[in-house]
């Protein structure tokens, strides 16, 4: 296949009614930073949920290089495996260290009643050294609740790291925090991206931390994919187009739209 996942003529319709996408079809191309940008609505959380199934389309398909098609449990545990997931409200357990929450990056590698049971020294050096990686080294002992919202961020970084991915996917992973903090882990996320030769799907909304960090911008609107392309080429009359539905009433107009 040409990608390290694609999505293939994909609808998801939800049982009230809610189409959140409409045939959309995409090839995620290997070692890039690939921005889904759109409103609230347009289709970017499904999409990345349907990228590692966590939703599973109503028709078309999903392809995994090296897996195959995502359906039956055992290619699903598979992708998943190395897949890391970042995402918006971090999904941290707050009372557990940061380091016994990246550790949790590293459970699908474990039989389930070897989980009951202290992980390897080997896992526990691994999720040292990714703590490192994001600045956190100091903060390993420390609850996950105690952090503030751009290292809790960090910390959720590290545990997608920790599964050794080949494929990243962030929903919204920035949209918490405040501008130089986004900026910050916008940074953080391309180097580590960069540095592993991971490829990375990211959904945003702030058009300035796409066109700086993108490889590749994909808008989507309505649920379909609306621009496909490297963000040098993107002219206002695409961004007409994704932001389409809000543009109509400018009081909902995120700043970061305007160019």
């Amino acid at each position: 296949m040409e990608g390290i996942v694609e999505i293939d003529q994909v609808t998801v319709r939800f049982p009230c009614g809610t189409t959140a996408l409409n045939s959309a079809s995409l090839t995620v191309p290997r070692h890039r930073i690939v921005v889904l940008l759109g409103h609230s609505g347009a289709g970017k959380s499904t999409m990345l949920r349907c990228m590692n199934g966590l939703q599973r389309p109503t028709s078309g398909r999903v392809i995994a290089d090296g897996v195959g098609e995502l359906t039956g449990r055992k290619r699903l545990r598979e992708h998943r495996r190395r897949t890391g997931m970042i995402f918006q409200l971090h999904h941290l357990i707050g009372r557990q260290t940061a380091l016994r929450n990246v550790l949790m990056g590293r459970l699908g590698y474990h039989p389930t009643w070897r989980t009951l049971l202290p992980l390897p020294r080997a896992d526990v050096e691994l999720a040292m050294d990714c703590l490192s990686r994001v600045g956190l080294a100091d903060k390993a002992l420390q609850r996950a609740d105690q952090l503030s919202g751009g290292e809790r961020q960090r910390v959720g970084i590290a545990r997608a790291l920790a599964q050794q991915p080949r494929l990243l996917l962030a929903d919204e992973p920035v949209a918490s925090l405040d501008p130089a903090t986004a900026n910050g882990v916008m940074e953080l996320l391309s180097r580590i991206c960069r540095e592993d030769g991971l490829t990375a799907v990211i959904s945003l909304h702030q058009l300035d931390l796409a066109h700086r960090f993108a490889d590749q911008l994909v808008g989507l609107s309505c649920g379909g994919v609306v621009y496909d392309g490297p963000p040098r080429d993107l002219v206002e009359d695409d961004l007409s187009v994704i932001f389409r539905s809000i543009r109509k009433n400018p009081h909902r107009e995120p700043a970061s739209v305007a160019v």
